[in-house]
């Protein structure tokens, strides 16, 4: 239960890597890769982004629309996404595109009636209007985006939802006090017409800092209101902030330990947003200049190579398989070789507890979305069964997508759903095998020193004191550099045994074997 109470309390850097084909942005927590973002040079879509859009067809028998934004596909757009101001939204659209002496003053602004929950959306969209919409989801697959008319523009401690009256205050913060406090002050400070959200991030926060915000954001809304005038639809009337600012945006607290950049101009708009929103974590920032490419400096290469594909290993011996289908993810855990007892239900537990801490990681990192069907170890004990299903609750405290959580059944399958908004990530971890020229592939050669390891200290534990370990002479070169520091010596001293390579012409590159001391194989079944 350590790892859970760490949650209350972690240590985040941000790695940012950009090069010709884009920027990887990486969050680390305690060292760990918990998520990892790729924006690409030439995105044109990202969630947030507002667009003036045309509807093009409208389906009474779905009660929504196809609306054209610029994609090949038409987005979707359903009726309960439309928002009850809708009728709102068309008829600021059209005012503000023909706005052509800037006349048109939002504070005076005369909203619409809302429509409807249990309405039709051939009601709403009659005449095939222009409207102002904003992304929802991104692109999935060969589906366009999925769209909303409820527009909100996200700041560091407040949401501004325009066309309504509303001043509502995270149910995260738990003070009654705090929040009557902030609600008070947002009633003071907020613009006609304009809505508030006031975000978690906003506790203890003054005046004049939550004030500056909601100015900020104001400001921005006067930028579509401008952009929208004269536009000619499909158009993209406001981009969402690039992925680095919207992760401090939403992520900055004492919490982060450093953030660093190895492009000089992401690095001067990185400073110039911190300096704005938080000045005192700017010393937080630095550039690096190493001759290591920066993700191999932080260990977030080798994190990505044993973090994704088909099997995910657990320092314990215990492994994951993740699957997906079209419907759904299947996650199955599995002991592997070692046993932490006699007792099989307690080996069951603490397995299936590090196996939880790391589904958490798995389904963030990977984005993974929809119906997620975990297969844990058996448990028989119902109290067991539960402290797993908190402990998984736990891990996701963190998880910034809307989640789900289902009691273990008796067959130990757990059922959890997670938000889907973007493609999730798949990288290919495996490498072109040189003995088979490219044909075949590879676990990655970066994860097989770990690997040997891993299976050296079963054997040393199994009471093995004299082996040999066979592999590709490369592989044997690496192994025995250095005439006091190799790293056969190192394991000798960490093992307790004898050990030496032996380099063989007819192994494979990531090939290896161990044998006992009558040059025996050893075969070790995890």
């Amino acid at each position: 239960m350590r790892a859970l109470k760490k949650l209350l309390s972690v240590n985040k850097d941000l790695i940012i890597n950009s090069s010709s084909d884009g920027v990887e942005i990486a969050l680390l927590e305690e060292k760990k890769l918990v998520e990892i973002h790729n924006e690409k040079m030439d995105a044109r879509w990202s969630v947030g982004d507002l667009y003036l859009g045309k509807v093009k067809k409208i389906i009474p028998g779905l009660n929504a629309a196809f609306v054209d934004v610029g994609f090949e596909k038409d987005a979707f757009l359903h009726y309960t996404d439309l928002s009850p101001y809708a009728k709102s939204i068309i008829k600021f659209t059209q005012l503000a595109m023909n706005d052509n002496d800037n006349s048109f003053d939002f504070a005076h602004f005369q909203t619409a009636p809302e429509i409807v929950k249990t309405g039709k959306i051939s009601e709403v969209l009659n005449g095939k209007p222009n409207v102002l919409v904003q992304i929802l989801k991104e692109p999935i697959a060969a589906k366009g985006p999925r769209l909303s008319c409820e527009i909100s523009l996200a700041g560091r401690f407040v949401v501004l939802t325009p066309f309504n009256e509303i001043v509502a205050v995270s149910k995260k913060i738990h003070s009654g006090d705090e929040r009557r406090r902030l609600q008070k002050i947002i009633e003071g400070v907020r613009p006609k017409n304009f809505g508030v959200i006031v975000r978690t991030a906003a506790e203890g926060k003054s005046t004049a800092e939550l004030h500056e915000d909601l100015l900020t954001l104001e400001a921005n809304w006067k930028n579509i209101q401008s952009n929208l005038k004269g536009a000619v639809p499909p158009a993209r009337i406001m981009n969402e902030e690039s992925k680095t600012t919207s992760i401090l945006r939403d992520l900055l607290n004492e919490d982060f330990n450093k953030i660093v950049v190895n492009d000089k101009k992401i690095y001067d708009l990185t400073l110039s947003y911190l300096q704005r929103i938080a000045p005192g974590k700017a010393n937080i920032l630095s550039l690096y200049n190493g001759d290591q490419a920066i993700f191999d400096q932080y260990g977030i290469t080798k994190q990505v190579k044993s973090s994704f594909g088909k099997t995910v290993n657990l320092p314990s011996g215990a492994y994951l398989i993740i699957e997906h289908t079209e419907a759904l993810h299947v996650i199955d855990v599995n002991s592997g070789f070692k046993s932490v007892s006699n007792n099989q239900e307690e080996n069951a537990m603490q397995t299936n507890m590090e196996a939880a801490e790391e589904i958490a990681r798995q389904l963030r990192l990977r984005d993974i979305g929809g119906i997620i069907v975990i297969d844990f170890i058996d448990m028989k004990l119902p109290e067991n069964r539960r402290k797993v299903q908190e402990a998984l609750e736990g891990f996701m405290k963190t998880d910034r997508a809307r989640h789900s959580v289902l009691p273990i059944s008796k067959f130990g399958l757990l059922q959890a759903t997670r938000q889907r908004i973007r493609p999730e990530v798949n990288i290919n971890t495996s490498e072109d095998c040189p003995a088979c020229t490219g044909t075949g592939k590879i676990t990655s050669t970066l994860l097989l020193e770990d690997e040997m390891e891993k299976k050296l200290a079963y054997l040393a534990t199994h009471g093995h004191k004299n082996l040999q370990i066979v592999v590709h002479p490369i592989i044997h070169s690496h192994l025995t550099k250095g005439i006091f520091n190799s790293i056969i010596k190192t394991w000798r001293k960490r093992y307790k045994i004898k050990l030496k390579s032996q380099a063989s012409n007819i192994s494979h590159l990531v090939e290896y074997r161990f044998l006992d001391e009558h040059l025996e194989e050893i075969k070790i079944y995890a």
